[in-house]
């Protein structure tokens, strides 16, 4: 797809409890791109609110949702109730089954994945969740950014400017990506070298992984349940 195609309908849906940068940070280079409209999703047209409280309005319910060329889902601690949320997943794999590309940044992955939308592609997550995104029969990837055919997701929440970005390449051309990209003048240069568990110290990193245990013990449970819905739905593949 290339801007002189047709105009670009992104669809990005919003849940309670988002994490807002996991939405804001795409939704600024997707601002950005020529020819293309932005739809923000949402069950109904009430104004939405993140994790910290940050109030974002929706202009289209899902009953309402245009033709899509791109799904896009944001993660947050909003996933863990979407994860067994029937009417939302098949929302989603609605949607994710016309639209041209299916796109996530963080654990927006999970719920592609409770949607039966992932299943046997490789994909990006939230390293804290990268082993729950394994339980639906993904492959889950340390990259920044992953482009498995269609599926187009990126890791933990800062990483949607990253993946903004190589979709912004992928439907309006390289040249467009490298424009949008100056014009935010990103060109990070961490404060910090602890922005990934990889170059983290290793106290750091346990120190962390402690303080989400229970929350990410929580949020296993919840998604060995939805792939058992899956697999009693006949959905689930790998």
């Amino acid at each position: 797809m290339t801007t002189n195609d047709k105009q670009i309908a992104i669809g990005m849906v919003l849940f309670p409890r988002l994490t807002q940068l996991d939405f804001t940070a795409p939704y600024e280079v997707f601002s950005r791109m020529p020819n293309t409209r932005v739809y923000l999703l949402a069950e109904t047209l009430e104004p939405v609110r993140s994790e910290y409280g940050l109030t974002i309005t929706p202009d289209s319910s899902f009953e309402n949702t245009p033709k899509l060329d791109v799904l896009f889902v944001p993660g947050g601690s909003g996933v863990n109730p979407l994860m067994e949320n029937q009417a939302f997943l098949r929302y989603l794999r609605q949607q994710g089954q016309q639209a041209q590309y299916v796109t996530s940044v963080c654990t927006g992955a999970l719920l592609l994945a409770a949607a039966g939308l992932l299943g046997g592609y490789r994909a990006a997550t939230h390293w804290l969740s990268m082993d729950l995104l394994e339980i639906f029969g993904v492959e889950a990837t340390w990259e920044r950014v992953v482009m498995d055919r269609n599926r187009i997701t990126g890791g933990g929440i800062t990483a949607g400017i990253d993946f903004g970005l190589v979709l912004a390449a992928q439907v309006c051309g390289e040249q467009i990506a490298k424009e949008i990209q100056l014009m935010m003048e990103y060109a990070p240069e961490p404060p910090f070298q602890s922005g990934s568990p990889k170059i983290a110290e290793a106290a750091l990193v346990e120190a962390v992984t402690h303080s989400r245990r229970g929350i990410q013990t929580t949020r296993r449970e919840i998604a060995e349940r939805a792939v058992a819905n899956l697999r009693r739905d006949s959905i689930f593949s790998i």
